[in-house]
């Protein structure tokens, strides 16, 4: 019982490549490092905290005036 021997470690290693193939698991790995480092950039600009601009004034709400349209008679048929 205890931890595997060098034969164990080969043969999972061999069940690992004749299941993938030999190209696939670097790809794999190379999808699994974008996704970490989109994951760290995400969470960084997350934390930044957003500076006020020096020309940012402060500005009311302005409204529209609203004329209604004429109201039309519905046409029978």
């Amino acid at each position: 019982m205890g931890s595997f021997s060098v034969w164990h470690w080969l043969i999972v290693l061999v069940i690992v490549l004749v299941l993938f193939g030999r190209g696939k698991i670097p790809e794999l790995m190379g999808d699994v490092a974008k996704g970490i480092k989109s994951f760290k950039k995400g969470m960084s600009d997350d934390d930044a905290p957003e500076a006020p601009s020096a020309t940012t004034t402060t500005t009311t709400a302005k409204t529209v005036d609203h004329k209604p349209d004429e109201v039309k008679e519905p046409s029978r048929f």
